[in-house]
């Protein structure tokens, strides 16, 4: 006998919820999950954020609201008096000034920075959500699309990168690599035009996109090579040539446009972005005669090798990469210990299992993708061809340096959100094979990189992780907590921890001397010889730097750079002391602090 509800079917279809809206509930709840209160409150109130990076452009876009220049990125108060100048973009922090501006009428300086820290982040999830939901809905339709977001709120890499409070420049490349992924994808000049400018814009942000970058540029010189496809090819040099010197000109001061920097968009880049669309142009007017592909290869290889040539001639020291004259004790004690910086294997031996939310997704999303490229329907092959030649090299530069995964986690979805749908739909079909349809099920799950991770929440229950307990008692010594109440003491130069120094510019009125930052060698030295020596190393360094203040962390002793204990740490076990520091009681934290004599 049927049911009442049975029996009327516009109420069976009232009641009932059509997959998209399914899928749309779910991304509602994913993003209501994503951050929890408490810590988004933390962020407002006490300008609490997650990395180094963080609170130091916090600190840039507070000094440009305070009337700092658009073109002096110094920073005055990293190794005074000349200060640190800084390679950061000041296209990122506009508009997190413009929301300081805004809102300070409404809530006043202190909440307006803290809300700009919350609210940043998320709106560019937002813009990046928009962008990959346009992109694979236009290829694959809207049900594909939505769960294409799913997957991405879900995808730990990407999501941590949006985090509020995280307003460093990443997010920022990861909406741009989208952009270039989908331009490139679709072809045609309007489209190589905008993934040519959104390149430039990448550029001009941080140079850490270049492998990715560099692929995109091969995709569009073989499409033409093996093709004769010009349009996009040309596109994307014309808009990468006449963009990139234009962002540059717009955040760098005129007196530096001559100054090449191997960290940031100047002429070694910017030789080989203009020479790149001044290839294509010739090339495009070559085309005509170019009939077979070996003479066009001939045309963009030509060119293309003087380019190359003139690079290596003109800024050789580039090709050593960014950390360029860094001596080998700061690379050993400071650069080789950075996370970022960190490789699998590294992981591995140390028993950082939490990088099996990165890795295992990363891998079948990079397999998948070739898949595709190579015997998908021939109407998507572009796009997983793209997605695979951007996922690839993040994969075997994550292997060697962490950092390598941020961008291919941002296009991890557009490859997965097909294929999971597809193997969603195979699911449910129960004609399709039982074994089959569990390795469909196998496959979708593991395309979601927080699927990864509940085994070591699990693990985590029945036995906590001594090293996640010290990853979490290394973030302690950063905290508004602990670092605030040193506004009470008089302002002066304080020695810190390296990775303490953005957190005391950032909440105290006081200078610092040493901070996480490669072009500040000096400042690295006094924090690694200075905290990691003996007495004489230490004073040495507070003398030269004219510090006010020693402080230390207890627990967290810098490393010892000889083959004893170094005087700071036993001066904060309390083991040693020195007629020249005066201890300094600072009400509200347990750090310890000595004033210089």
């Amino acid at each position: 006998m049927l049911s009442t509800a049975a029996s009327h079917p516009g109420a069976t279809r009232a009641t009932s919820l059509s997959p998209a809206l399914l899928l749309w509930l779910l991304v509602a709840f994913s993003v209501v999950t994503l951050e929890s209160p408490g810590d988004i409150l933390a962020t407002i109130e006490h300008l609490r954020v997650r990395d180094t990076d963080d609170a130091m452009r916090l600190v840039a876009v507070r000094d440009l609201v305070a009337g700092q220049g658009w073109f002096d990125n110094t920073q005055y108060r990293f190794v005074p008096p000349d200060g640190v100048a800084s390679h950061w973009s000041r296209l990122v922090d506009a508009p997190m000034a413009l929301l300081v501006l805004g809102l300070t009428p409404f809530v006043g300086k202190g909440l307006a920075l803290g809300l700009t820290a919350a609210l940043w982040p998320p709106l560019l999830l937002l813009l990046y959500a928009l962008v990959l939901y346009r992109g694979v809905r236009a290829a694959f339709g809207a049900q594909t699309a939505i769960i294409a977001v799913l997957v991405a709120l879900h995808t730990l890499g990407l999501t941590l990168q949006f985090s509020p409070g995280r307003v460093d420049h990443h997010n920022v490349q990861l909406v741009a690599m989208l952009g270039l992924a989908l331009c490139v994808a679709r072809g045609g000049l309007r489209a190589g035009l905008a993934g040519g400018a959104i390149t430039a814009l990448s550029l001009a942000v941080g140079l850490e996109s270049l492998p990715f970058i560099g692929a995109a540029a091969l995709f569009l010189i073989f499409d033409w090579v093996l093709r004769g496809r010009l349009p996009a090819f040309l596109g994307f040099g014309l808009g990468l040539g006449l963009a990139a010197p234009l962002l540059f000109g717009l955040q760098t001061a005129p007196r530096l446009w001559a100054v090449s920097a191997c960290d940031a968009l100047s002429p070694p880049w910017l030789w080989l972005a203009v020479g790149g669309g001044g290839t294509a142009l010739a090339c495009a007017g070559l085309h005509r005669r170019l009939a077979t592909p070996v003479w066009r290869l001939t045309a963009v290889a030509v060119p293309g090798l003087l380019l190359i040539a003139g690079f290596v001639s003109l800024f050789p020291a580039c090709l050593d990469g960014p950390f360029t004259g860094m001596p080998e004790l700061v690379r050993e004690k400071w650069l080789y210990t950075v996370n970022e910086m960190t490789s699998l294997r590294g992981f591995i031996v140390k028993g950082r299992w939490e990088s099996f939310a990165f890795y295992p997704s990363l891998l079948l999303a990079c397999l998948v993708a070739t898949v595709e490229a190579l015997r998908g329907a021939p109407e998507h092959r572009r796009l997983f061809g793209v997605a695979a030649l951007l996922l690839w090299p993040g994969l075997i530069l994550g292997c060697v340096q962490f950092r390598g995964t941020y961008i291919p986690m941002g296009i991890l979805p557009l490859a997965a959100a097909p294929v999971i749908a597809r193997a969603i739909a195979r699911v449910g079909q129960l004609t399709v094979p039982a074994g089959q349809r569990a390795g469909l099920a196998a496959l979708a799950l593991g395309l979601v990189s927080s699927v990864w991770t509940l085994p070591l929440y699990v693990a985590a229950l029945i036995r906590p992780s001594p090293i996640a307990a010290q990853a979490e008692n290394n973030l302690r010594c950063l905290t508004p907590e602990a670092v605030a109440p040193l506004a009470q003491v008089p302002s002066g130069t304080m020695l810190a921890l390296i990775r303490m120094g953005p957190a005391i510019l950032l909440h105290t009125p006081h200078a610092i001397v040493a901070a996480p930052y490669h072009r500040a060698t000096s400042g690295l030295l006094a924090g690694i010889e200075g905290l990691g020596g003996d007495e004489g190393d230490l004073w040495r360094h507070v003398e030269a730097r004219g510090i006010t203040y020693v402080v230390a962390c207890p627990g967290q002793p810098a490393p010892d750079t000889g083959p004893e204990t170094a005087f700071a740490t036993r001066l904060a076990e309390g083991t040693a002391a020195a007629s020249w520091l005066e201890p300094v009681d600072v009400p509200g934290t347990f750090l310890k602090v000595w004033r210089v004599r």
